[in-house]
């Protein structure tokens, strides 16, 4: 089973019902977003981060998203986790039309056990991840002692550097708990 840090994101709509469908999807039996017969559930949850509030980064004329991280084991390779990923970003409506855009739902491969790969339409670990406080405050509380496989530095260490680079920016804010992702009663 690898041990994948993944990165969800949203700003449009009810973000948080956004995430929270996603992790279900993401964890749940049947939920993937291929047709026909049940299946079995893409990924077993392992931990979800608090909930941030946090400023867009490269379009700013846009509403400000949440962000959240999830840690998942799988017994799926990387590219088959990833075009589940896809399929339910296109499943809940995400539309790419804007890089770095308003987005419905975002789900990313931030790090996948110490694995470095470099194929068409996947890099792992997630090529930016170390330049983004609103993936790494997320991290950093689920996931504070893995290592970047690149750098050596774990997200903890990341998280401090950056925040210290940062330290007038602001732009991220923790909105709620992991209670967040839990479905509604």
């Amino acid at each position: 089973m690898a041990d994948v840090l993944v990165g969800l994101g949203s700003n449009l709509g009810d973000k948080q019902e956004n995430l929270r469908r996603a992790v279900e999807c993401l964890t749940a039996a049947g939920a993937d977003a291929s047709a026909g017969a049940p299946s079995a559930a893409p990924a077993r949850l392992v931990a979800v981060s608090s909930l941030y509030r946090t400023a867009p980064v490269g379009v700013l004329d846009q509403d400000w998203f949440f962000n959240a991280a999830i840690r998942v084991e799988t017994g799926l390779s990387a590219g088959e986790f990833l075009q589940i990923a896809l399929a339910i970003e296109q499943r809940l409506g995400r539309v790419r039309s804007v890089r770095n855009g308003p987005r419905l739902i975002d789900i990313d491969i931030l790090l996948w056990d110490d694995l470095v790969l470099e194929a068409p339409g996947l890099v792992i670990p997630h090529p930016r991840l170390h330049q983004r406080l609103f993936v790494l405050e997320p991290l950093a509380e689920i996931a504070a002692a893995v290592r970047h496989p690149l750098f050596g530095r774990t997200m903890f260490e990341l998280r401090a550097e950056l925040r210290a680079d940062l330290i007038a920016a602001g732009g991220v804010q923790r909105e709620c708990g992991p209670e967040w992702a839990a479905a509604p009663a």
